[in-house]
């Protein structure tokens, strides 16, 4: 079994978009923070959804890799869900509070390697919709 830091973060970012995460962007913060190596945004439609987001990258996690998050923050009431797995944190957002804290903004400096973890053609940072 390989359980590097990358075959983790692949499977986080897997488990989320089984359950219909949104706007996922990796970013490798390694070079700019001691925090971690990777940040992984997503959005979900509603508390409910970002919480299931949350419970499946943490089964999934523990289930296939024996990895269990060190820190677990926000669930109730799910607007915005922290997992603290040491070299990668996952931040799990309600739309409304993603554009709040913009921490794309924030860590604008970080590579977005995405497309390493999803298998899609290129990364491509993705603009937050504006709502009026």
């Amino acid at each position: 079994m390989n359980d590097s830091i990358e075959s983790r973060v692949r499977l986080a970012v897997a488990a989320a978009l089984d359950k219909k995460a949104m706007q996922l962007d990796v970013l490798a913060v390694g070079a700019l923070t001691s925090i971690a190596d990777y940040f992984v945004l997503m959005s979900a439609n509603n508390e409910r959804q970002a919480q299931a987001i949350a419970d499946n990258i943490v089964e999934r996690l523990k289930t296939e890799m024996r990895v269990k998050p060190l820190l677990v923050e926000g669930m109730t009431p799910g607007r915005w869900v922290l997992l603290d797995f040491g070299d990668f944190i996952i931040h799990i957002f309600t739309e409304d509070v993603r554009r709040f804290y913009g921490l794309e903004r924030l860590w604008g400096d970080a590579p977005n390697v995405t497309a390493e973890y999803t298998g899609e053609a290129e990364a491509k940072p993705r603009a937050l919709k504006k709502t009026s």
